[in-house]
């Protein structure tokens, strides 16, 4: 598998793209920025889009997937229960005193348990609600794989303090959807460098 992470934004967001090395299909997952850069890293590997999928629809994650949809035609995924927050994107833009992306409903919600593929590479979706109401993980198991989102950190988690946060639920989500897969599993969140699930069930203050 090709996995090339991209730190895009003015937040530093974790953008993946998971290629596979004999179809040359693609996902990418929370382009919330730099799509030039996206692009170029696609050109480079060969690879064409088939699915763009956003762990949850803060403007750092989301801003971008509509620039890069108009590039590959590829549709946008992710939870409907994060449609409040696209509704709102120009407050969050107020936020950071950045212009307001475009964006729009999802062509398709992605729902828990909800099988995610393309040729020679299958995921399955994790509802985490928490961090936002639709905040979703992407679990590979072949790869051993996890991109959290902003649910899990290393050695931390999820901010719940802006809207559609929730503490118990984030906790919840962490203990009853993230730390039952195997400790070997790397996560990547969607901000900072990766750990893995053994390591925060050990040692993550918050999950002690």
């Amino acid at each position: 598998m090709i996995h090339e992470i991209l730190i895009v934004g003015p937040l530093q967001c974790n953008c993946s793209i998971l290629g596979d090395e004999d179809s040359r299909e693609a996902i990418v997952v929370d382009p919330g920025d730099d799509i030039s850069r996206i692009v170029s890293a696609l050109k480079r590997h060969n690879l064409t889009v088939k699915q763009i999928i956003i762990t949850h629809a803060h403007i750092d994650h989301i801003a971008g997937a509509q620039s890069l949809k108009r590039v590959t035609g590829a549709p946008i995924l992710y939870n409907q229960n994060d449609l409040p927050l696209v509704k709102m994107m120009d407050i969050q833009a107020g936020w950071l005193s950045i212009p307001t992306p475009e964006v729009a409903p999802p062509d398709a919600s992605l729902e828990d348990g909800q099988t995610v593929s393309i040729a020679g590479l299958t995921g399955s979706i994790l509802h985490t609600p928490g961090h936002t109401e639709g905040s979703v993980c992407l679990y590979l198991p072949q790869q051993k794989l996890l991109l959290a989102g902003d649910t899990l950190f290393a050695g931390s988690v999820g901010r719940t303090d802006l809207p559609g946060g929730n503490t118990r639920k984030l906790l919840q989500s962490i203990r009853d959807s993230l730390l039952p897969l195997p400790d070997e599993v790397t996560v990547i969140p969607g901000h900072g460098h990766g750990t893995t699930i053994g390591e925060e069930r050990d040692s993550n203050p918050f999950l002690i």
